[in-house]
This record gives C-alpha cells, sequence and structure tokens, in this order.
C-alpha cells in the first residue's frame, strides 16, 4: 500500500500542472469552452492532455503544490492557459460581432430567440454564422492546433518559470483588432443597407402617401439577406487568415520568451 502511494503522489504532483493550464485553456478556448461543453468533459480532456504533456513537462522543477510557491505556479498556469485560449477566441469573437452587426442592420435584431448555445438571448443571423465557425474551426484541425500550442508553450514557459508581461499586452491589444476586422466583413451590408433607406428616403419625398415603413423593411431586409449571402462565402477564408495572424502573435510571443 504505502508503494503505491509513494508511486501515485509524484505523478498526480507532476500532473497537477500541466492540468491546470490545460483546463484554463479549455474554459477561454473557441468551441470547447463554450457551455454546449459541459464541465465534466473539460475536466477530462484536461486530464488527458496533462498525461500527454507528461513528457515535456519532465525534469522541470516542480514546486510543492500545497506551499506558497506551488500556488503562484498554479495561478500562473491558469493565466498561461487562459490566455492561450482567449487568443484562439478573437477569431470567432469577430465571427459574432458580424453577426451581430448584420442583424442590427437587416432587421433581424427585433425578432430575437433563446440561444441554447450561450443561455441568453441572440439573433438568428450571430447564430447561424456561430455554427459557419464552428464547422470552420473542425475542418482547420482547431483542436490539434489548440494542443499543439499547448505543447510549445510548455517549451517557452516552464512550470515555476513565469510568464513575460508581453503576452497579455499584446493579447489586449489585439482586442481592437477583432472590432476593426469585424466592420470590415459588415461594411458591404452596412452600406447596402444605407444606399436602399437613402432611396427611400428620396421616395418618400416624392409619394409621400405611401407606407414607406413596412416597405422599406422589406427591401433593407432583402437587400441585407442578398449580401450577407456574398459575405458568408468570404467568412471561411478570413477565418483561417485571422487565425494564422493570432498563431502567429503567439509564436512571436513564445520565441521572445524563449530567447529571453
Amino acid at each position: 500500500m504505502l508503494e503505491v502511494v509513494g508511486f501515485l503522489l509524484p505523478l498526480i504532483s507532476a500532473l497537477w500542472w500541466p492540468f491546470a493550464r490545460c483546463m484554463a485553456m479549455l474554459s477561454t478556448a473557441p468551441v470547447l469552452g463554450e457551455n454546449y461543453v459541459p464541465l465534466p468533459v473539460r475536466a477530462l480532456l484536461s486530464v488527458a492532455l496533462a498525461f500527454m504533456m507528461l513528457p515535456i513537462t519532465k525534469g522541470a522543477a516542480m514546486p510543492d503544490p500545497f506551499s506558497l510557491a506551488g500556488v503562484v505556479a498554479m495561478v500562473e498556469q491558469a493565466v498561461i492557459g487562459g490566455v492561450i485560449g482567449l487568443a484562439l477566441q478573437l477569431t470567432m469573437a469577430v465571427v459574432s460581432m458580424l453577426g451581430f452587426l448584420a442583424s442590427s442592420q437587416i432587421g433581424f435584431s427585433m425578432a430575437q430567440m433563446n440561444d441554447p448555445v450561450n443561455g441568453q438571448q441572440s439573433d438568428v443571423m450571430s447564430a447561424m454564422l456561430g455554427l459557419v465557425g464552428i464547422l470552420v474551426f473542425f475542418a482547420i484541425d482547431g483542436h490539434l492546433v489548440l494542443v499543439g500550442v499547448l505543447g510549445q508553450s510548455f517549451r517557452a514557459w516552464p512550470v515555476g518559470s513565469g510568464y513575460s508581461g508581453l503576452l497579455l499586452h499584446t493579447v489586449a491589444l489585439n482586442v481592437g483588432w477583432v472590432f476593426a476586422a469585424a466592420i470590415l466583413l459588415a461594411l458591404p451590408i452596412i452600406f447596402s443597407t444605407l444606399v436602399v433607406q437613402i432611396g427611400m428616403g428620396f421616395l418618400n419625398r416624392i409619394a409621400p402617401s405611401l407606407n414607406l415603413f413596412s416597405l422599406g423593411f422589406s427591401l433593407v431586409t432583402l437587400f441585407g439577406l442578398l449580401m450577407m449571402a456574398q459575405v458568408v462565402r468570404f467568412i471561411p477564408e478570413h477565418y483561417v487568415q485571422m487565425t494564422n495572424q493570432v498563431l502567429e502573435m503567439l509564436q512571436q510571443q513564445m520565441r521572445i520568451s524563449h530567447g529571453g
């Protein structure tokens, strides 16, 4: 019995650090960190990933989990994993914001439904683009990309060595890039609906007796859907480009940390 306990305690201590980082990453990662993935499933995936990361973390100076240094190291692992998942979440945030912008312009935001994914009110357009984002995520093997980035992070930021503050600063600055990318994707829809509304304004001056509110709403919805059909075709390509940009940002931070 003592031999079994003596074998399990070092193993649990070695698994705890990669488990903390994996669990934090899966809690903020796109698709896998959403509410429709149950917490026990994320915990089991984190345990499996922790076993996979044991050869990478082998030989590192592991602090005592019950000491103050161990608590600090656990917080560091949670921060590193959470930032990695949050950085990859930026591309999914662009798709979601595009859906909200398109719905507000087309008029679909007036009719909302209960979203079972996020557990809150959302519009149909955002739900549809969210499904497109999920399909593209698995089509480009995004789950394997997460595992690859996680493995590289243990080489760049070993357990107990801390993390570079520049990583948090860079990810925070990229939040502005999310707004810019979403607006650029939504510009065709915004411009087309603006042209239709200006045309309806001129028509109102010519024929004030027409019921332009109901007619204009239908025309804006029609033109918005036509433009949305053109924009959706380019979302996978833009999603891949934005994911590559985020991965390049993470790899640059890892090179800086590893070189330092």
